[in-house]
């Protein structure tokens, strides 16, 4: 089998030697809106990948975590299908040192980082998805310890009417409306949708429920947005958390509501934000005896920022502040309460008829548990030509521990009040290929992390308590290449990313250890979309990863997509060779699997 995986790899390499041109040109026009100071696409001198609502159409993905799985360096930890309960990890690392924003509002959970795609929006409604690799926390603040992703959404300027249903393998019935209406300079769109299934083994069943409304005021003097999305997921967790436990239940809850204009006075750009970010999240041990073990977790997020960026001669500053006010309400937790401020400082010069930019910055972070803490890093770009830009960065970084590594106290794990924060300085330098059509780039990247949280004990029969007990070092090299070409009359899309990770852990000061290095040393990606007859679409992605661990997996899904004027057909096959593999723990994940899917667009 993996002779055959092998041979269909080299396959699409070589029929794509050839090479949507409209991707790379939409690409060229944007604009990343994931940093202080807003910079094209091509200018920005970091790794950036821009996922554009083009690429998530003609995606074989039906959710946000299949999508993200299909970016190299991307690790998505899954336990189940349809996104239930999934990890997200950028260049190794931890779930909890990587940061979530949707329109710019970090989106981060304080009880522990396996929340964070809880919230998770549906498909439908994302225009793109900015994907920042390595050190952010001079932009973002805490959690953004490997890097950060920004869910930009759609207005209703970029929405088609659609509503549609999926049916396919255990059971699986999908069913999902969006529409959007203009009045004058008031716009409204909206989203729902319902996902269930009875599961691919004992206990695995789910029902997920979305909801997401967006409404844009004064669209043509000072546009005032206001976002809100609700997301419960009810799902059995066999074996999520613990080996021995088959019979877990989770219930979760997620909400974001968030209030943000724009305005300009001369060079001077102000975007201020207000938000409410809530999560609650309900845990059995055993689904039908609640008595026997219990969680009940809500928090709360409100906060409010203000983003501003000022042209002058000397370039462009970038500022920002942002304050928010946590409180925790846990049957296991507690009852916590934190204040949180984040200030942000940069400014960007040019040299060299603006060939050569120079950003430095700093980020002064406050949190009622911690106090102060400065983070300054710089960005260093070079205009080589039209087609080639180096560019080199470096900076401090830092994850607050979450509430569960504080406070939590359970059968077999207990926190530590003592954890200090996790810090880390990265390192990263890179090289990217601007062509006519095609587009490449390399980066080489290092992180020495230190105070790395582990769960450890001493003796056997101990609980596991969370300590600062790791250093650890991490490198390795990232590599990316895409474009379009034709075939006939038709045009054709492919796209290659492949990430090598070392990770050399430093001595731990205790005799065991909870969590093993299990990061993606290799992780190559393979995307490609062809059409060959009018109206007939094909999609297929090619996943080859190999864990630190020693597990080593190819996963190929693929998708048949027919359009007949207002009605879109599709199938939909994941894992179609059967591959037997586990992301996460030890559980299993399902062997190839079917969605038919049809969509009406009025």
């Amino acid at each position: 089998m993996k002779r055959v995986l092998k041979t269909i790899a080299l396959i699409l390499v070589f029929v794509t030697q050839d090479a949507v041109a409209q991707q790379v040109q939409s690409l060229d026009s944007i604009t990343i809106e994931s940093a202080r100071i807003d910079l094209p696409f091509k200018e920005n001198s970091r790794t950036i990948t821009v996922i554009t609502a083009e690429v998530i159409e003609q995606s074989p993905a039906n959710n946000l975590a299949e999508l993200l799985q299909q970016e190299a360096g991307i690790d998505i930890r899954r336990q189940g299908i349809n996104g239930m309960q999934s990890d997200l990890y950028i260049r190794g690392g931890s779930f909890d040192q990587t940061l979530l924003l949707i329109d710019g509002i970090k989106v981060e959970d304080p009880q522990t980082g396996h929340h964070t795609l809880n919230i998770a929006l549906p498909l439908e409604v994302i225009k793109r998805i900015e994907i920042i690799k390595g050190p952010a926390a001079r932009v973002f603040g805490q959690n953004a310890f490997t890097g950060a992703i920004n869910i930009v959404t759609k207005s209703n300027g970029n929405l088609e009417n659609n509503i549609g249903f999926q049916l396919g393998s255990y059971n699986q019935q999908h069913v999902a409306a969006t529409a959007g209406k203009t009045l004058g300079n008031t716009g409204l769109m909206g989203h729902v949708s319902v996902n269930s299934s009875d599961g691919y083994r004992h206990n695995t069943d789910f029902n997920n429920q979305n909801y997401f409304i967006k409404s844009s005021f004064n669209k043509n003097t000072n546009p005032i947005e206001v976002v809100a999305t609700f997301s419960e997921r009810k799902f059995g967790g066999n074996q999520f958390y613990a080996i021995d436990a088959k019979e877990q239940y989770e219930e979760t809850q997620s909400s974001l509501v968030g209030v943000s204009t724009t305005w300009y006075r001369g060079r001077l750009k102000i975007t201020p934000q207000l938000y409410w970010k809530r999560n609650q999240d309900m845990y059995l041990y055993i689904r039908n005896k609640p008595s026997v073990y219990r969680n009940m977790h809500i928090s709360n997020k409100i906060g409010g920022q203000i983003n501003a960026s000022l042209d002058s001669n000397l370039g462009v500053t970038g500022f920002g502040i942002d304050v928010a006010k946590v409180d925790m309400n846990s049957n296991r937790l507690g009852d916590r309460h934190r204040w949180v401020g984040n200030f942000f400082l940069e400014h960007r010069f040019s040299f060299l008829d603006n060939r050569l930019d120079v950003t430095p910055g700093v980020a002064v972070n406050y949190f009622s548990e911690f106090d102060f803490n400065a983070f300054p890093g710089i960005d260093l770009g070079y205009t080589i030509s039209d087609k080639f830009r180096a560019y080199a960065n470096a900076g401090y970084t830092y994850r607050v521990p979450t509430y569960n590594d504080l406070y939590y106290v359970g059968s077999k794990d207990v926190g530590n009040e003592n954890l200090v924060p996790e810090k880390a300085i990265s390192e990263e330098i890179g090289l990217k290929y601007f062509g006519k059509q095609w587009t490449a780039s390399i980066a080489f990247f290092n992180r020495d992390s230190d105070n790395l949280i582990d769960y450890t004990k001493d003796n056997e029969d101990d609980k596991w308590q969370s300590n600062n007990l790791k250093r650890m070092v991490s490198n390795g090299v990232e590599f990316q290449f895409s474009g379009p070409f034709k075939v006939g009359a038709f045009d054709q899309f492919f796209n290659l990313g492949y990430t090598y990770l070392n990770e050399d852990l430093k001595a731990v000061r205790a005799n065991f250890s909870k969590y093993i290095i299990n990061s993606l040393k290799h992780h190559l990606t393979v995307n490609l979309r062809t059409q060959f007859i009018k109206n007939l679409t094909q999609s297929i992605v090619y996943k080859f990863a190999d864990r630190a661990a020693g597990d080593s997996y190819s996963v190929v899904d693929a998708q048949l997509k027919l359009n007949l004027n207002a009605v879109e057909l599709t199938l939909t096959g994941n894992n179609i060779f059967n591959t037997a593999y586990v992301e996460t723990g030890i559980v299993p994940m399902p062997k190839g699997n079917v969605l038919f899917g049809l969509r009406a667009f009025f």
